[in-house]
């Protein structure tokens, strides 16, 4: 049994051992080896385990085993024994009080009494010394000092455990520190869902790449089209898998120069190829992109074909700084965008001056709809039995302080791409509920008035809350209200939008489709919705009566109707010859400038007088 002059040098060479360099950069597995067999040494036992706890605290495992009667146990790995606190209750109460067990006979010892029955057999065991293991606050394992004969633990002996267990802790620490540094290294500088590098690294390097000057090189930017519809019609689940799916694609596209590929927003990939740009290179750049990304992507039992809008700007021709090439990628990019679909763009200076106006443009709406600066037109839906008025669509309108009044097709783009949808529909509706009360109050009371809602609006199941606090505001009926939905904007989460839509059925206001045939709904989601009302989109109106595809577009609508017990309206109705036909078929309203415009809600009134 060693000395108390032993164990105090016992104590400096464990210092010794946990600071050497070599010792500090062996793996988890050959540190733990070596306390065991230190262990083993300084204190004269038969035998070492440490063992670690699982994450409920009902059970631990070992980790490693040193035994000096048994050479298969002086291999780095472990020993293949767990034990349950269901077995060993007392055992477990004494480590998780964090107690350290020292049972000069553990067979007889109450907390270990438990093991009699197959471990103390097997191992020969006949005294323990178990120290708690910390992983910061948390109780992480035990190291187990056992002895093939009873002893009395001396406190020398107890303080050297202990300082041997507090190693194991500060290995747990250290580890744990490790794995939070690795954590926040990774979340610093790649994306979480595709691995690729992040916005953060992506600038990083287009820095180091400035500051060297040896190359020139090309950001390519890279926007996804349509995963919008992908989200709204298969759920935000599959646009993220088709993100990914793409992602990998671009990552593994082989390309000369190709330097880094990073993720820098929902749909939105960055390339880095080193080359000397030419407008030829450049034009087969891209277009091997498109290739590359129109190939089917297969989701479950869908092939989706996808597309992408790229945007290219070159250092040092078009900038030579980070933030104006990444301005200048992005710009290119919403440049293809604006073109359509599956287009690219190389960016030029005139971008610029165009991607300035459409931040201004943004940022100015932004203001008009915080601070109730739009305004609302009425067109009137006239009845085809005696021509009275009906009802009155409300119409958004914008009196821009520099560009005068602006229809929705001006801005609404804008707007989406922004955000700000949800927020410009709730504008015109209280401005709609404002008018209503107006002429309640002044004895000239509105028909039923149409409001559009757009995607954002019914995916949004806040909604009927906000028109059931509007109407009570301006003591408005929901009665007085229609509202009107696009096939594609009903191409979302199908239970979503039938929860809206039917709450706001509920409060008492009606449903329409409106531009209907242009979209892409099946009859099935229009079965399912609380729909009273369609409207035949103008371009089906336009070619009649001459058209026969616009005739054969009209009568099955309307015949679709009548099935279904749906009126219906038709749209752009601009010659008496429209109304005449469609009348003569059985359309119920008409809506268009035959009639009138969309007009301000002081003109709408004498319209209705």
């Amino acid at each position: 049994m060693p000395t108390s002059n032993d164990l105090i040098q016992s104590h400096k060479a464990l210092l010794s051992l946990t600071h050497d360099a070599d010792y500090v950069a062996l793996p988890r597995g050959r540190k733990l080896a070596l306390l065991a067999d230190f262990c083993i040494e300084h204190i004269g036992i038969n035998r070492t385990s440490i063992w670690a706890f699982n994450h409920d605290d009902n059970a631990i495992a070992c980790e490693r085993l040193r035994d000096t009667q048994d050479e298969s146990t002086l291999l780095d790995a472990s020993c293949g024994i767990t034990l349950s606190a269901d077995d060993h209750p007392e055992y477990f109460n004494t480590l998780l009080e964090e107690k350290v067990l020292d049972a000069r006979d553990a067979l007889t010892d109450p907390r270990t009494a438990s093991f009699t029955a197959d471990y103390f057999p097997h191992t020969g065991v006949k005294a323990m010394l178990d120290v708690p293991i910390f992983d910061g606050d948390r109780l992480a394992g035990v190291i187990c000092l056992e002895d093939r004969k009873p002893r009395d633990w001396s406190l020398s002996e107890i303080s050297l455990a202990v300082a041997v267990a507090n190693t194991l802790s500060l290995i747990h620490t250290h580890e744990a520190w490790l794995r939070s540094k690795r954590a926040l290294e990774f979340v610093t500088h790649y994306d979480a869902m595709t691995g690729l590098a992040n916005l953060a690294s992506l600038k990083q390097r287009v820095q180091d790449l400035i500051d060297a000057q040896t190359c020139s090189f090309s950001l390519v930017w890279i926007d996804i089209d349509r995963i919008k519809t992908v989200n709204e019609g298969l759920g935000t689940h599959a646009g993220d898998q088709v993100i990914t799916e793409l992602g990998s694609r671009l990552d593994q596209f082989h390309l000369r120069g190709k330097d880094l590929l990073a993720r820098v927003g929902g749909d939105e990939f960055v390339m880095v190829v080193q080359h000397q740009p030419s407008e030829e290179t450049l034009t087969q750049l891209a277009t091997s992109l498109q290739e590359l990304i129109s190939e089917p992507v297969m989701l479950d039992q869908h092939q989706l074909a996808m597309s992408a809008s790229i945007g290219i700007c070159c250092c040092p021709d078009d900038f030579e700084y980070t933030e104006e090439l990444m301005r200048g990628a992005e710009t290119a990019m919403y440049t293809a965008k604006a073109i359509g679909p599956a287009n690219f763009a190389l960016f030029n200076h005139d971008h610029q001056s165009s991607a300035r106006s459409r931040f201004r443009l943004e940022s100015a709406l932004r203001t008009a709809i915080e601070s109730n600066q739009l305004d609302v037109f009425y067109q009137p839906i006239i009845d085809g039995s005696d021509h009275h008025i009906d009802s009155i669509e409300a119409l958004v309108r914008w009196n821009h302080p520099d560009n005068g009044w602006m229809s929705p097709i001006e801005f609404l783009d804008v707007a989406r791409s922004a955000g700000l949808m949800y927020g410009l529909g709730a504008a015109v509706l209280r401005h709609v509920c404002e008018d209503w009360r107006r002429c309640q109050d002044e004895g000239t009371p509105l028909p039923v008035v149409s409001v559009n809602l757009s995607a954002e609006q019914v995916l949004a199941p806040r909604l009927p809350e906000l028109v059931q606090a509007l109407c009570s505001e301006y003591a408005m009926p929901p009665q007085a209200l229609q509202f009107e939905v696009t096939e594609d904007a009903i191409q979302g989460d199908m239970d979503t939008v039938q929860s809206v839509l039917q709450a706001l059925v509920d409060l008492g206001a009606r449903l329409a489709i409106d531009d209907f045939g242009t979209g892409y709904s099946s009859l099935s989601r229009l079965k399912s919705l609380p729909v009273t009302r369609i409207k035949i989109d103008r371009s089906f109106v336009s070619g009649l009566p001459y058209d026969p595809d616009d005739r054969a577009i009209a009568l099955s609508i309307l015949g679709l109707a009548r099935g279904l017990g749906l009126t219906v309206v038709a749209e752009g109705v601009e010659l008496q010859e429209h109304e005449t036909w469609l009348h003569e078929r059985g359309c119920n309203y008409f809506q268009g400038y035959f009639y009138s415009r969309p007009v301000p809600l002081e003109d709408c009134l004498k319209l209705l007088q």
